[in-house]
């Protein structure tokens, strides 16, 4: 099941925009929306069934929506039933065991989960559209006639309770669920919907069963399909398989209300964090209130996106804060409207001096049209976007029933958000966001107190990784850290497009993902569930140079990862069946990139490019050399690369040592010794690019995107660092480059920078994606920009702001244990320290003005560049 929705920020809920002060455009697209038809019916139970016909896929999403969430759980508030619930209902009804509610699903094509919030809990299947029938036979089954097994629900309790452990190492988590905690006072919502550890433990079958029997019933549940679906046939087989079960008593569950805030609260964690994250929230009233509408809009005018004027003012102009943004939260009767922030420690009462500046100023001056008009724009998009899928217009239609009640909500929201003026933006900004009415959470490094000097935490607060190189060339990395009870395993080979056999690309990504299926001992089932039973995952991952697979687990569980890892590496089976469904997955994905524009741009410069250089293709391959690829391909790929002097096992977390040396110690003493021998090729670095020049491709697609690449620093290369300040320069946040094409000259949609680096050369690119017609504009922009920094007109404030950014995100990326081993990994696969990290801070920092300009005189010079151009048909 899907984990619940915690508290990592408000999410957007039933969000309507008007597209009156946007084009006319905008508006005959939401009234097109609005004029679709849609069946309501309540049957003679109670039930609820919402029916829409859309034929242009052959799909569905069969939805059920129980209105029940934590906040109706009564007596047991805080123990998260709904939840367990939710991990409990697709284990078996009296004619399906829990496998074959799977299993069925999975051979019609299907996809089935299901998700828990504050006020609902909602199970869902996405399959193919004649198949609806089957979707909604077993979603009758599993709400209203699931038997909750005993023993079922003694595992799924350690589940949870492992599930419950793992929030803690989740550092947004924690802060988000302290505000809730302040926030509210009486309202249910300061409780997290998973369940308190204590309180959930705690939990017998019979409250389980007591909760079940009174919650799920039919005049509590609503029933949303969506797909290319007969109307009439959908209701006949919702009343054949839901109509049959009785109405039930339904007791009102009494939510309280949150008494008014009548002064500010606040409060400051000290944790082991590398950062400050900041809430700043206010009260708001729920989502049809009609100041609703107007709080979205300010929302949206303050903190969305990099044009905003909370990131323009706070972070771009003031350098105050490394990330910002604003968000309306009011799904029921009640929420919260916050502006968060992340920033270094010693700047965060002076971030929030600005934000509450920049609040009151807006009581001194009106919000301009264009940022009325440009606010209202993204909100249009957004409603658009939701109702791409399936699954998305279901969601849609489920949520105006049930949290609105009211399918043509959206038409009200629409006309009021229309009307809006200025005026009334200041008004609901005043009347809601008051000084008095203001809670501040926020989560700190230790030792870091506003009123003293303050230690700012560095990199080095962590320990370093030890190295242990066994007889036979395998490398072991430890990092023991109990601050958390989380443990990673990760295992590293060199790989790559130097390591595959041409015409059989996409084996490294292959490799990678077999990894993780059949082994010797276990099926590839069998392997998800040994790990994901106790709560742990498993994953692989591979690119341009490096293959391999991650486990992460609770300390309790170190010893089934290690049994998980010990086969996965020796023993891989690489099973037909297997090889056969990952193999047209990756298909799959590889023409799924063909059909996005930006992707099939950014390919085709690879490849022109680096030319007959194996880094034309990334780990993926292509479709031709997939589809040629088979189980003796990846088995001798493994083979190579599964040699002791290319294989590390880095492990951070809370573990043992001297026992997890031991088992890795036997495990990678089997390995067979040798070092892994690279692909030669007669295409070296100094013939890059292979093919300079200027290149147009027409593609059947609305818009344009123009692309520039250069040669770009390699792994072990002097410039490397001033590559990487180079590429925050060029496509930061606050870039000139970004200013100038996209806020100044609205030239084009997106424009950055990019690399692609290999162990023996690389390729720094721009790209852009730019309306036809306008693409030699946006290149002439992108020349002048190279040619500014070349000639050293980088200032030095824009230098600084850019290796600040750059440390605040390496310290950010570094927090977790998944991530410091595989850099740990990557930096004694590459040959570099293993605790080269602790280096980054003083690279970037030694990049200046002139390295930057003798990077772009020496790598952006307009005779090595490769540009190209895809404009539509």
């Amino acid at each position: 099941m899907a984990r619940p929705e915690r508290r990592k920020r408000p999410r957007a809920k039933l969000r309507q925009a008007s597209a009156a002060r946007g084009t006319p455009g905008d508006r005959s697209l939401l009234e097109a929306f609005w004029s679709e038809s849609v069946s309501r019916t309540v049957l003679p139970n109670g039930l609820t069934l919402i029916v829409k016909a859309d034929d242009s896929a052959a799909l569905a999403s069969v939805q059920v929506w129980v209105k029940t969430g934590s906040i109706h759980e009564g007596g047991h508030l805080g123990a998260g039933l709904s939840h367990f619930l939710e991990h409990m209902l697709f284990k078996g009804t009296p004619r399906r065991s829990g496998r074959e509610i799977s299993a069925s699903v999975q051979a019609a094509g299907g996809y089935i989960n299901a998700y828990t919030t504050f006020d609902r809990t909602v199970y869902y299947i996405d399959l193919p559209s004649e198949s609806v029938g089957l979707a909604i036979d077993v979603l009758a089954d599993a709400t209203l006639n699931s038997t909750l097994p005993a023993d079922e629900v003694a595992k799924e309790r350690d589940v949870i309770l492992r599930e419950i452990a793992m929030t803690k190492d989740d550092a947004d988590n924690r802060l988000w669920d302290a505000l809730f905690s302040v926030a509210f006072r009486e309202h249910p919502y300061r409780q997290p919907i998973i369940g308190h550890q204590d309180v959930f433990a705690a939990v017998s079958r019979e409250d389980l069963v007591a909760y079940y029997r009174s919650r799920y019933v039919p005049n509590n549940l609503v029933v949303v399909v969506v797909g290319d679906v007969d109307v009439d046939a959908v209701k006949a087989a919702v009343e054949q398989h839901f109509g049959a079960a009785p109405r039930a008593r339904l007791a009102p569950v009494l939510v309280p209300s949150e008494p008014p805030q009548l002064a500010p609260r606040t409060e400051h964690r000290h944790e082991d964090v590398e950062v400050t994250r900041c809430v700043m929230a206010w009260p708001i009233p729920g989502l049809v209130h009609d100041d609703s509408p107007a709080l979205d809009l300010l929302a949206t005018i303050l903190g969305h996106g990099d044009s905003s004027l909370l990131w323009r003012e706070v972070r771009d102009r003031q350098g105050l804060v490394h990330t910002i943004d604003a968000s309306a939260w009011n799904p029921g009767s009640s929420g919260l409207f916050c502006v968060s922030f992340t920033c270094d420690p010693a700047k965060r009462d002076a971030a929030r001096r600005a934000v509450e500046k920049l609040l009151a100023g807006l009581a001194q001056r009106l919000v301009a049209p264009a940022e009325l008009k440009k606010a209202v724009r993204q909100l249009v998009v957004g409603e658009i976007n939701t109702r791409k899928t399936m699954s998305g217009q279901a969601s849609r239609l489920g949520v105006a029933e049930v949290v609105v009640g009211d399918l043509d909500h959206s038409r009200g929201y629409f006309e009021r958000l229309s009307s809006l003026k200025a005026q009334e933006v200041r008004a609901v900004a005043e009347r809601h966001l008051a000084p008095e009415r203001l809670t501040v959470v926020s989560s700190n490094p230790r030792a870091t107190d506003s009123l003293a000097p303050v230690v700012i935490r560095t990199a080095g607060s962590r320990p370093d990784f030890n190295e242990v190189r066994l007889p036979n060339g395998a490398r072991i990395l430890l990092q023991p850290d109990r601050r958390l009870p989380n443990v990673h395993f990760r295992i590293l080979m060199e790989g790559g497009p130097l390591h595959e056999t041409p015409g059989r690309r996409g084996s490294t990504a292959l490799l990678g993902t077999l990894l993780t299926k059949d082994t010797r001992r276990r099926s590839a089932a069998d392997v998800a569930r040994t790990v994901e039973e106790v709560g742990g995952a498993i994953f692989p991952f591979s690119g341009n140079n490096s293959v391999g697979f991650g486990v992460e687990v609770l300390p309790p569980d170190i010893g089934r990862a290690l049994d998980v890892l010990g086969a996965a590496l020796l023993e891989p089976a690489f099973r037909a069946s297997t090889f056969a469904v990952e193999r047209e997955a990756l298909v799959a994905g590889l023409q799924q990139d063909e059909d996005d524009v930006v992707t099939f741009a950014r390919k085709r410069l690879r490849e022109k490019f680096f030319g007959f250089h194996p880094m034309a293709l990334d780990a993926a391959g292509d479709i031709a050399g997939a589809k040629a690829l088979t189980p003796v391909d990846i088995a001798t790929l493994h083979r190579s690369l599964s040699v002791a002097g290319n294989v590390v096992a880095a492990v951070s977390g809370d573990f043992d040592p001297d026992r997890v040396t031991r088992e890795l110690s036997r495990i990678l003493g089997r390995l067979p010794a040798g070092h892994v021998s690279r692909r030669t090729t007669e295409v070296g670095a100094r013939t890059i690019p292979a093919e300079p020049g200027e290149f147009t491709l027409h593609q059947p697609r609305e818009q344009a995107v123009v692309l520039q690449g250069f040669p770009g620093p390699a792994v072990h290369d002097d410039d490397f660092y001033a590559g990487e300040v180079a590429d925050e320069l060029f496509s930061g946040m606050a870039a000139r480059l970004f200013e100038r094409v996209r806020e100044e000259k609205g030239l084009a949609y997106f424009v950055r920078s990019g690399r692609v680096t290999g162990l023996d050369a690389g390729m720094f690119y721009f790209i852009s994606g730019t309306q036809p017609g306008r693409e030699r504009e946006v290149l002439a922009e992108i020349d002048a920009e190279v040619a500014r920094v070349a000639a050293g007109g980088v200032e030095a404030a824009e230098l600084a702001r850019c290796v600040a950014r750059l440390k605040a995100a390496r310290r950010q990326s570094m927090q977790t244990n998944s991530s410091r081993a595989m850099q740990a990994g990557l930096n004694a696969l590459q040959g570099q320290p293993i605790n080269d990290w602790r280096n980054y801070d003083a690279r970037v920092e030694a990049v200046s003005v002139g390295a930057l300009a003798e990077f772009a005189t020496r790598r952006l010079a307009p005779g090595k560049r490769v540009q190209l151009v895809v404009r539509p048909a």
